[in-house]
């Protein structure tokens, strides 16, 4: 017995150590394969968190043409207002102080906007009607924009695009779009001829496919 048992020995041994290997082999692979799914979490994590930071960082404001609630057209102090076409602001502020007669106060929702400004709106508005044909009937180009360039206003509340429905063209403020009873250019002629036809949205617009 005694010389068997020195004769298996060897054997069992063997056979021991393989099966340790074997395990600390798997357990060796297992530990790399949530080592690395754990740095691609962290990672993804990480790079999701820092888009995150810098679309924020790269939001428009105030110096963009971001208007806070309440702003008039007498609010110099804000780019949207100060950065209008001067003809289009003094239009403005003379129909603004007639309307004020009437208890009619024009608020700006918007007006001036930088074109980095403009490519926000209109990314939002894609994202918003689902397709780029769509967003161009409510949101032009920064290209095309006459927000951009300084010669349109959107106006508000509802009394105060009611008053300029009535009374805008002896100022030569005019609505434009049929779809937009909010947005107003200038149009000197309106005095004497009255406002032009209105087009249905910017895609009737020849302007807007420059």
């Amino acid at each position: 017995m005694t010389g068997g048992m020195s004769l298996q020995s060897p054997a069992r041994a063997g056979v021991g150590r393989a099966r340790r290997l074997v395990v600390v082999g798997l357990a060796v692979v297992v530990a790399a394969i949530v080592a690395t799914l754990g740095y691609q979490l962290v990672s993804s994590s990480a790079i999701s968190f820092s888009d995150v930071l810098g679309e924020h960082r790269g939001a428009a404001g105030e110096a963009d043409g971001v208007v806070p609630d309440g702003v008039t057209v007498f609010d110099d102090a804000f780019p949207a207002v100060a950065k209008l076409d001067p003809d289009l602001l003094e239009a403005l502020r003379r129909a603004a102080t007639d309307a004020a007669e009437d208890g009619v106060e024009f608020h700006v929702n918007s007006g001036w906007r930088s074109p980095r400004y403009q490519q926000q709106l209109l990314r939002d508005a894609v994202s918003r009607y689902g397709s780029q044909e769509e967003a161009a009937r409510w949101v032009a180009t920064a290209d095309n924009s006459a927000h951009v360039s300084g010669d349109a206003i959107d106006i508000g509340p509802f009394d105060a695009t009611a008053w300029l429905s009535r009374h805008g063209a002896d100022h030569g403020l005019c609505q434009i779009y049929g779809n937009e009873s909010w947005h107003y250019e200038l149009r000197p002629e309106a005095a004497d001829r009255g406002c032009p036809p209105m087009y249905a949205d910017p895609t009737d617009d020849p302007r807007m496919r420059r």
